[in-house]
């Protein structure tokens, strides 16, 4: 696993956001890998065509890993070695997703009550890709009152995992709360493999922080939305920047997807580029009336320096 990543910062996976534009700028502010959205083991089994789209990676992206969510050890052995996932070297397995209708199905934090499925989830996956490639998995504290990240992580190293990712909130914390810098250090102290710690890591000094755990690897998640130069803010260098260009080249990034699917994809992105920005509330409101890409481009040049 470290031969794949040069230094420890690591952009999560985050559903409706981590996609092929945002991936790119991270790298280019200092992300070491990327993660795209989590992607349904099961959309890609039964040929779904938005989970494809998921998929998609741009020419600036240098090390890319993909996340799959599913249950059913069959299935997911059997997708990562579909073509579109086999440009992937490292592949990671959530269970961590702490949304309802993730959980309800038994995928995502729901796995972390079955430390004997998720070796099987593993192992099926370990036993059927090339060497050249690995697996990761993605865990949380806990869920159901259990604190359980212990158990879950030596279950995934045993079924061949290289590295385990800690967010350490439990499933019913979602992404409030304290973060357990605790169980993050005992997950790294118990490992024999590589761990990567995830939880408010929004700039240096928080960075830092979850470093006096131990770990190898450092997660950002929420703090690189519509913040892309936190990367380069971590590590001490400042990369000069402007709002409006990395809105525009965000959307330049996404131009194969149709031009309503990025508009509506953007609205919420934009969201986050603006926070801080002056008149921040009215330039939004007039994103979020947009209709089409042109008229958001329109809006963007008139309200943004």
């Amino acid at each position: 696993m470290t031969s794949k990543i040069n230094n420890d910062l690591i952009l999560a996976p985050i559903a409706g956001f981590s996609d092929c534009g945002m991936r790119s700028l991270c790298f280019e502010y200092g992300a070491d890998l990327c993660f795209t959205e989590m992607v349904s083991a099961k959309g890609l089994y039964y040929k779904n065509e938005n989970t494809s789209d998921l998929l998609r990676i741009s020419k600036d992206e240098k090390n890319t890993g993909v996340q799959i969510f599913g249950s059913d050890p069959n299935i997911m052995a059997e997708v990562v070695n579909y073509e579109e996932l086999k440009k992937f070297s490292i592949i990671d397995i959530n269970c961590g997703c702490p949304v309802p209708k993730i959980v309800k199905n038994g995928e995502g934090s729901a796995l972390m009550q079955n430390p004997e499925l998720v070796y099987k989830i593993v192992k099926s996956i370990t036993s059927v890709i090339d060497k050249d490639r690995c697996v990761t998995v993605k865990i949380r504290k806990g869920i159901g009152g259990k604190t359980c990240a212990k158990e879950i992580a030596l279950s995934a190293q045993e079924g061949g995992a290289k590295m385990v990712t800690v967010h350490g909130r439990t499933r019913e914390q979602m992404y409030a709360g304290i973060v357990d810098y605790d169980i993050i250090n005992t997950v790294k102290t118990t490992l024999s493999i590589p761990v990567c710690g995830n939880g408010d890591v929004v700039d240096r000094e928080s960075y830092l922080k979850m470093k006096e755990t131990g770990v190898d690897y450092v997660m950002v998640a929420r703090g690189a939305i519509g913040r892309p130069y936190v990367f380069s803010k971590i590590k001490g260098t400042e990369i000069p920047y402007s709002v409006k260009d990395l809105i525009k080249r965000h959307i330049k990034y996404l131009e194969y997807l149709p031009d309503r699917v990025v508009c509506s994809n953007m609205k919420k992105q934009i969201a986050f580029y603006l926070k801080g920005v002056q008149g921040q509330k009215k330039i939004k409101d007039e994103i979020f009336k947009a209709n089409s890409l042109i008229e958001m481009v329109r809006i963007i040049d008139l309200c943004l320096q």
